[in-house]
Formats: structure tokens, C-alpha cells, sequence
């Protein structure tokens, strides 16, 4: 990397633009900066998830491979046409989604976000991860900013449905049961 990041103030920002990977300058307030911004807050979700002590192995190591992936997502999404993520990363997403949600007894109730602290990390990581397929579709949709491909859209939709099994695995692994959503109910109905 040599002095690439040498400099980190620039002042190049200062009048509302940014500098994409190809050289160009765009508004901050492009549908494709505010991608990449998404994405890199939904990497450092991860990164706090990843700072609970006692992560079990497999947890950190699916989701430090997660964070590899979205880094490349943002630099895919910086670089207009660029092609970083592809079908292989939406696949290995599917295999750990099945891998961790094999021992999981299958769901009859809705469920709230909750239980253990790494549990609950993992159903914020997912809420910020809706967010980011909201704004790659909205980029997708903009053809005038250069859209976006579909295997991003699929690897982004995958990441989510993966946080929610690893949300469910961590809380059992804490031994905590899943946090059940109980319609119209107060809090006085149910012992809280």
C-alpha cells in the first residue's frame, strides 16, 4: 500500500463532493455514497459484535470473512462497473446461513431482538444490513449514477438472513431462548 493513506486530512471535501475510485467527484449526497457509507457503518457493526469477548470461533470467523466481503462491496460500489462480489460470496453466505441455523430449533413465533449482548449485536448488524439493501436497490434503480449489479443486491439480502440465524446461534450458545413477540401484549401481562 506503500503512502496511500499517507494524508488523511485533504480538505477536497470541504465543498460537499467526494472522490470516487475512478477519479471522479460526486456529491456526498449521491445515492452511491450514501451505499458505500451504509456499508462501511453495517462493517463496523461487525467490528463491535466481533469485539464481544468469548465470540464462538466459527462466529468470528464467518464474520471476519464478512467484513473482508464488504470492504471489497464498498470498493466495487466506489469504482462505477467494477465487479468485486460475485456468486461465490453469495453462496458461501448460504452455506454458513445453513450451518448455523441446522441445530436450531425451527421457529413458530416471530422474535424480537434481544437475549445476549452478542445476540443482540448480531439483530442490530441485521436492522443496518436492511438499510444497505434499501440503498444498493435505490442505486440499482438510478441508472443515471451507473446502478448497481445484481450479485451485490443477492450478497447483501444473504448477509442479512445470515445475521438473523447468527443472532438465534448466539443466543442459544449464551443459553438464553429467543426473545418471543407476543401480540398486543403488555408488559405487565407478561411478568416483566
Amino acid at each position: 500500500m506503500g503512502n496511500r493513506l499517507s494524508k488523511i486530512i485533504t480538505r477536497t471535501g470541504d465543498a460537499g463532493t467526494t472522490g470516487l475510485g475512478d477519479g471522479s467527484r460526486v456529491a456526498k449526497t449521491s445515492l452511491r455514497i450514501q451505499a458505500i457509507g451504509e456499508v462501511d457503518e453495517l462493517n463496523s457493526a461487525l467490528g463491535l459484535l466481533l469485539a464481544e469477548p468469548d465470540l464462538p470461533v466459527a462466529v468470528r470467523e464467518a464474520l471476519l470473512s464478512v467484513q473482508h466481503d464488504l470492504f471489497d462491496l464498498g470498493g466495487e460500489l466506489c469504482i462505477p462497473g467494477a465487479e468485486a462480489i460475485g456468486a461465490q460470496h453469495v453462496e458461501r453466505l448460504e452455506r454458513l446461513a445453513g450451518e448455523f441455523n441446522a441445530d436450531l430449533p425451527r421457529l413458530k413465533e416471530f422474535i424480537l431482538p434481544g437475549g445476549s449482548r452478542a445476540a443482540a449485536l448480531a439483530h442490530l448488524a441485521r436492522a443496518i444490513c436492511r438499510r444497505v439493501e434499501r440503498g444498493i436497490v435505490r442505486l440499482g434503480e438510478a441508472k443515471e449514477e451507473g446502478g448497481v449489479r445484481e450479485a451485490p443486491r443477492r450478497y447483501i439480502n444473504r448477509l442479512s438472513d445470515l445475521l438473523f440465524i447468527l443472532g438465534r446461534f448466539l443466543n442459544r450458545v449464551a443459553g438464553e431462548a429467543d426473545v418471543l413477540w407476543f401480540r398486543g401484549q403488555k408488559t405487565e401481562d407478561r411478568g416483566q
